[in-house]
């Protein structure tokens, strides 16, 4: 075995798995924590299933709470590069219930980063969001450019890389934030108030349901497959330019696609399945913090990272929804 050995928190979540049967098939050593309020054990089976039985053996489990700072600490003793994903996601979920997500995604993250300090973790790779450019107008949007955040999630955010700027400039400890860009793909939950978007309908497709749109449908995201998220976390943290080191990125595909377009192309491609989909929009009131368009420079990513997103939304949705509808799982 050669290579640094990894830790991902949140490993059972969907964005975790992924990350961890990239490494496996890559045949790094990998632990992963979770402790299963959004994660899902379903999650490590497919994983467990999908990838060959020696390489399994290099992970390593642990269930426990990024919140709790002996836990953060035996976990890390032994890791080369943490890749954080552990957090609470969800706008709305943040807005009900604004302590849970502070408690979770920055007591956690100043756990988790402490920890590493302490413990001399060479890299720090940790997952940010494009909801911290809140309500500043620019499109597309530049990691230097921020507005007022709109929802406690998108504070919290802000806090972590708030964080690691300190404990760069403080203890030299080095960090790389991902600002995610709406990411979708396999492993993702459908289920719940919470559920994002793309899971959400095309689990509406499968069951034959109205599709439920916030708004009037103009809404835009930059949508990105989770295969370019799994990529941008892998040269994070192989990346041997110092100069890439204790940055923010962007991390989508530099493309706008809005939520009618986006229903229309989850439609389309299920009906290439071989399915027969012509299901109503059921349009509904705008949602209390969400911004109106999403739209990422990479730039940055591309130039610092050699980042370049490798699967763009056409391909991703069909990539997606072709996994949905195909998958035996309790939750779909």
């Amino acid at each position: 075995m050669s290579g640094p050995s990894y830790l991902i928190t949140g490993v059972a979540g969907f964005i975790g798995s992924n990350l961890l049967e990239f490494l496996l098939n890559k045949k790094y050593k990998v632990t992963g924590i979770d402790n299963f309020i959004t994660g899902h054990q379903e999650n490590l089976n497919e994983v467990k299933d999908s990838v060959q039985k020696d390489l399994w053996k290099n992970f390593t489990f642990i269930e426990g709470d990024i919140t709790e700072s002996k836990f953060c600490n035996d976990i890390t003793r032994s890791c080369d590069i943490v890749l954080h994903q552990a957090a609470l996601g969800s706008v709305p979920r943040s807005i009900e219930n604004p302590r849970k997500t502070f408690d979770i995604n920055v007591k956690g993250f100043q756990e988790i980063i402490e920890a590493s300090r302490i413990n001399g973790v060479k890299r720090f790779i940790f997952a940010s969001s494009s909801s911290v450019y809140g309500d500043h107008p620019e499109l597309p949007k530049i990691e230097e450019n921020v507005g007022k955040v709109l929802s406690p999630y998108a504070l919290s955010k802000k806090v972590n890389e708030l964080i690691a700027e300190v404990y760069n400039e403080t203890y030299g400890f080095n960090y790389i934030g991902l600002r995610y860009f709406n990411v979708f793909g396999k492993n993702q939950d459908p289920n719940g108030v919470y559920a994002a978007v793309i899971p959400k309908w095309i689990n509406s497709v499968k069951n034959n349901q109205s599709i439920k749109i916030n708004g009037d449908g103009t809404n835009s995201r930059d949508f990105c497959h989770i295969n370019n998220v799994v990529i941008a976390n892998y040269l994070a943290s192989r990346v041997d330019n110092n100069k890439a080191l204790n940055k923010i990125y962007n991390i989508a595909c530099g493309k706008r696609t809005n939520l009618l377009e986006l229903s229309d192309l989850i439609i389309d491609k299920a009906n290439l399945l071989g399915s027969a989909y012509d299901l109503p929009k059921e349009f509904q009131p705008s949602r209390k913090g969400d911004i109106s368009h999403s739209h990422a420079d990479i730039n940055k990513a591309m130039s610092l990272l050699n980042y370049k997103p490798l699967t763009f939304i056409d391909d991703g949705i069909e990539d997606t929804v072709n996994w949905f509808l195909n998958k035996k799982d309790e939750r779909i």
